[in-house]
Formats: C-alpha cells, sequence, structure tokens
C-alpha cells in the first residue's frame, strides 16, 4: 500500500522557519523524483520545488528561490522542505507527490500558516 505523509506544518511568525518532511512506503522510493507543491486558499495548486530521484538535481518556483531547500534521504524513504524566511504569501497546505514514470501518488498535505 503506497502512502505518502506530510509532517511538520504550523502557525509560524513572519520571518520563521519550518521544516517539512514527507515519509513514503509502499514503492520504490528511492527510484521517483519528489515534488513539494502547494495550494493556498482559492487559488489552484503550484508547484514549490522537485528534487531527482538521486538528489543531484533540484529545482525551485522563483517565489521561494533562495528561501526554501528540497532534500531527500533515500535510506529513510523521506523527503524534506526547509522554509526559511517565511512569509504570510508563504500560507498553503503543503502536498508531497511521488513521479515515477507513468505513476504518480501524492500526500494528504500538511498546514503551514504565517502570521503575526
Amino acid at each position: 500500500q503506497v502512502q505518502l505523509v506530510e509532517s511538520g506544518g504550523d502557525l509560524v511568525q513572519p520571518g520563521g522557519s519550518l521544516r517539512l518532511s514527507c515519509a513514503a512506503s509502499g514503492f520504490p522510493f528511492s527510484a521517483y523524483a519528489m515534488n513539494w507543491y502547494r495550494q493556498a486558499p482559492g487559488k489552484e495548486r503550484e508547484l514549490v520545488a522537485g528534487i531527482s530521484s538521486s538528489g543531484r538535481n533540484t529545482n525551485y518556483a522563483d517565489s521561494v528561490k533562495g528561501r526554501f531547500t528540497i532534500s531527500r534521504d533515500n535510506a529513510k524513504n523521506t523527503v524534506y522542505l526547509q522554509m526559511n524566511s517565511l512569509k504570510p504569501e508563504d500560507t498553503a497546505v503543503y502536498y508531497c507527490k511521488a513521479r515515477g514514470g507513468a505513476r504518480e501518488y501524492w500526500g494528504r498535505g500538511t498546514q503551514v500558516t504565517v502570521s503575526s
């Protein structure tokens, strides 16, 4: 059974930091590229960051470049999103997605709220 479980979302003040985790099981994690997406209320889901299966290649949305870092630990079947210098506009539900060939798997999301 495939599972992607996000954690680490919280309420944080502007300028603060959070580290999201996404624990995977039920598929060959090290063979899948991983992405983080987010969806704010009333907006479409958008790609935040991606990382290749090996971890050697990453990509980021312009809005988070220099503030967010995606990483993965294939030994732990986990992908991370380190978020620094958070802004109110980063408020959203954050989802991880696994992509391998024609297969895609999604987690259920974790809420990040940036507010004073």
